[in-house]
């Protein structure tokens, strides 16, 4: 089976969470053994190259940014398709409601020749065969706010890499300077993240914060206003696969996302496998039975909570081998024996392939 892999354009313009799931998901997937009733080949598929009817079946990835159109073509052309969503969980069924209200006061106003971006995204995961989400509030997010029949949605999250089980801070220390207890934030440097409002919430508590990641290159004052700040140390970006990453989450006292919101985030699950507590936004799609004691969520605009709960962990640090143990299960083998599982449910054996 040839399975191609698309998304939008732009995507690997830039590195994030996304981009990251995307090239772990197809190098596990071809790493699987061969096996009945077809064997497996995932690809990147280069639309300006390739015909979308080359492969057997399609997988696209985020239900935004104009894909409902890859899923439109697909099936024009006869191929079951597979939709990871990557929705907020913050969709629900008053502001799917209101949604669908914009949506047809939009069209009315332009005689139907504009669409939102609300009917998109539905567009997109009407037409998908398969939908999957990251966990079970996002799946609640696409049945409630989209009016999406529950059968067709698989929940599979991601996966973490090895090197973060294996984080140790030798590394870390040696290359900063930085000795004792810090809290560490990763991922973009941007007004959404809110590096700023944690900043400015431990301002007080004389814990260093170190941020790892690219600023937005719309809003160049945010890190400005963010190193002017004495606490605050940058390290800029660094590559996934860096050691200095891995030894960073395992030196941090805290990883903290104070986002506006999140999907799945991967930075959580990797700090949770360096053995490292994590505070972050309630708006995600992240469940994890029994983590209470590592981590802790708090509305993205609560700076008294932030502070709180990370002088909690300061004060009561959980045993890094049961951190670990929240998300040993979470390899990418085991997100890719799902998908690889919810593509052949496709292709029943008397079926022949579609097109």
């Amino acid at each position: 089976m040839r399975v191609g892999i698309l998304s939008y354009p732009m995507l690997f313009q830039r590195d994030g969470g996304l981009q990251i799931q995307v090239r772990e998901t197809i190098a596990a997937l071809n790493r699987l053994p061969p096996g009945p009733p077809r064997g497996l080949r995932v690809e990147l598929l280069d639309p300006t190259r390739e015909r979308v009817d080359d492969y057997d079946l399609i997988h696209v990835f985020s239900a935004i940014n104009g894909n409902y159109r890859i899923v439109e073509l697909a099936k024009e052309r006869g191929l079951p398709v597979v939709l990871s969503a990557l929705l907020s969980p913050a969709w629900d069924h008053r502001s799917g409601i209101v949604a669908r209200l914009a949506e047809r006061l939009t069209g009315k106003l332009t005689t139907w020749n504009v669409q939102t971006n609300y009917a998109q995204s539905k567009r997109a995961l009407q037409l998908a065969d398969r939908v999957i989400a990251l966990g079970e509030p996002e799946r609640q997010a696409i049945i409630s706010g989209f009016q999406i029949e529950p059968g067709k949605i698989q929940v599979y999250p991601n996966g973490v890499n090895p090197q973060f089980f294996g984080a140790d801070e030798t590394l870390f220390r040696r290359v900063t300077g930085i000795v004792g207890p810090f809290v560490l934030v990763v991922g973009a440097i941007s007004p959404y993240k809110n590096q700023l409002g944690l900043a400015r919430a431990l301002l007080d508590t004389e814990l260093p914060l170190v941020l790892i990641g690219a600023p937005q290159r719309s809003d160049p004052v945010y890190l400005q206003d963010l190193l002017r700040m004495p606490h605050v140390n940058w390290l800029g970006a660094l590559d996934h696969a860096d050691p200095l990453l891995a030894s960073a989450y395992g030196a941090a006292t805290v990883v903290a996302l104070p986002s506006q919101g999140e999907v799945f985030p991967l930075s959580v699950l990797e700090a949770l496998a360096a053995g490292t507590p994590v505070l972050m936004t309630v708006d995600s799609a992240l469940e994890l039975p029994g983590a209470d004691f590592a981590l802790k969520k708090v509305r993205w605009d609560d700076p008294c909570g932030q502070r709180l709960a990370v002088r909690a962990l300061l004060e009561a640090p959980p045993e890094r081998g049961a951190v670990r143990a929240l998300v040993s299960h979470l390899t990418w083998e085991r997100v890719a024996a799902q998908i690889a599982s919810c593509y052949l449910s496709l292709f029943p054996a008397e079926q022949p392939r579609p097109g």
